[in-house]
């Protein structure tokens, strides 16, 4: 996928996620996820270091060159990405307590993503 088509399914995740209320942490960590992903190729593709189709799909996929390489750039988003995919096994797939909270910070991640990916652009 292009940059334009990571960014469309970006925002389209984003909008559905405000229909959500605090009971659907499940999906909002979900929707969190998914979303911070197309952010992140968005701006993987925006720096010129990834090109359309060589997506990542998820941190943990990831060789360590690849984290080395796209963390020089893109650090921030790598990092938020992670701590979301991180509590997917807890609040999605489990059942552990704190759900709400959890969720709170997805959005929150998903928020700064936007905000970094949409700063991306061709490096020098």
């Amino acid at each position: 996928m292009d940059s334009a088509g990571h960014r469309k399914f970006a925002e389209r995740i984003m909008g559905t996620m405000e229909k959500l209320g605090p009971e659907d942490h499940e999906m909002t960590i979900e929707g969190a996820m998914l979303a911070a992903t197309h952010w992140l190729n968005y701006a993987l593709h925006q720096f010129g270091v990834t090109e359309a189709g060589d997506d990542v799909q998820h941190t943990y996929f990831l060789s360590g060159n690849d984290w080395q390489r796209y963390g020089i750039v893109a650090e921030e988003l790598l990092r938020a990405l992670d701590e979301i995919e991180k509590t997917r096994p807890m609040h999605v797939r489990g059942d552990a307590a704190g759900g709400d909270k959890a969720a709170g910070r997805a959005r929150e991640l998903l928020a700064r993503s936007k905000e970094l990916a949409l700063a991306a652009g061709p490096l020098p």
